[in-house]
C-alpha cells in the first residue's frame, strides 16, 4: 500500500517540478517587461520594485513596432491559408490512391521539411528581386510554404488515412461530385486534422526568423526581425524586448487555446 500511494506523489512531484522549470523562463519575460533597463541590471528581484508600463506603451503607440505584428500576421495567415488548400487534395491523394514512386514522392516532401531554411535563402532571394516581390506579405508566405507544406500533407495524410475508404464509395454511388463529396462530408470529418496543421504551419511562421528578415526590409517587416533592433552601440534594451517577447506569446496562446482537443486527438493519432 505504500509502494503504491508512493508512485502517484513521484508523479505530482515530478510535474510540478517539470512546469516550474518550463514556466520559469515566461514568468522571467513577464516580469522583466514591467521593469526599466536600470531595475533590471541593477538587482536580482523576482517582481518588479518600480513597476512601469512604458515598454508596452511604447509598443503600442509606435507604429515601427506595432507594425511588426500586424506584418507578422498578415504573411502567417496567408501562408496558413494556402498551405492547407494545397496540402489537403495532395494528403487525399497519398491516402486513397497507390502511383507509381508514391513512397518516394512523400518522402522528398519531408526532406524538404528538414532542410535548413538558410539552403534557399539565395535562390529566393534572386527570384524574389527579379519578380518585384522583395519586401511584401507574399514573399514571406510563399517562401514558408516549402516548409509548412510538407509538414501539413503528413499530418492530413495521417488522419485521412483513418477514415474508411466506404464512405468516398458510398458518396460515388449516391451521385456526389468529388467536390461536393470533399466538402460537405469528408472534410468535417478531419476537421481535427485540419486544426493540427493549420496550428503548426501558423507557429512555424510565426516564429522563423532568417526568411522573414532576409525578404524584408520596411514595409512588410515581421516582429521576429524588428526585435532585433534593440541592440544598439548603448546596449540591450532588454525592458523593451522582454515586452516585445510577451506579446509574440500571445497569438500563439490564443491559437493553442482553440486547437488544444485537436492537437490531443493528433498525439492519439500518431501524427504530431
Amino acid at each position: 500500500m505504500t509502494d503504491r500511494s508512493f508512485l502517484p506523489r513521484k508523479r505530482t512531484v515530478f510535474l510540478i517540478l517539470y512546469l516550474v522549470f518550463a514556466l520559469l523562463p515566461i514568468y522571467w519575460m513577464v516580469v522583466m517587461s514591467f521593469k526599466t533597463n536600470q531595475g533590471i541590471l541593477a538587482e536580482f528581484s523576482l517582481f518588479p520594485r518600480e513597476f512601469t508600463l512604458d515598454n508596452y506603451r511604447l509598443i503600442l503607440t509606435d507604429p515601427s513596432w506595432y507594425m511588426g505584428y500586424v506584418n507578422s500576421l498578415i504573411y502567417v495567415c496567408l501562408n496558413m491559408i494556402m498551405a492547407i488548400a494545397v496540402a489537403l487534395p495532395a494528403a487525399y491523394a497519398f491516402s486513397r490512391y497507390s502511383f507509381l514512386g508514391d513512397k518516394h514522392v512523400f518522402f522528398w516532401l519531408l526532406t524538404n521539411r528538414m532542410t535548413p531554411p538558410a539552403v534557399f535563402l539565395l535562390p529566393f532571394f534572386q527570384l524574389y528581386t527579379t519578380l518585384g516581390l522583395m519586401d511584401t506579405h507574399w514573399a514571406v508566405a510563399l517562401a514558408h510554404l516549402l516548409f509548412n507544406v510538407p509538414l501539413a500533407v503528413w499530418i492530413l495524410e495521417g488522419f485521412m488515412s483513418g477514415i474508411p475508404r466506404e464512405i468516398d464509395e458510398t458518396a460515388y454511388i449516391d451521385g456526389y461530385s468529388f467536390p461536393r463529396f470533399f466538402l460537405t462530408i469528408f472534410l468535417p470529418l478531419i476537421k481535427s486534422g485540419v486544426g493540427v496543421a493549420a496550428f503548426f504551419c501558423f507557429m512555424f511562421s510565426w516564429v522563423e526568423l532568417l526568411l522573414a528578415r532576409t525578404l524584408t526590409s520596411v514595409n512588410a517587416k515581421p516582429i521576429v526581425a524588428i526585435m532585433t533592433r534593440t541592440v544598439s552601440a548603448s546596449g540591450m534594451d532588454w525592458a523593451t524586448l522582454a515586452a516585445a517577447g510577451t506579446l509574440t506569446i500571445v497569438p500563439g496562446a490564443i491559437v493553442i487555446w482553440f486547437v488544444r482537443h485537436y492537437i490531443a486527438k493528433g498525439f492519439a493519432m500518431g501524427r504530431v
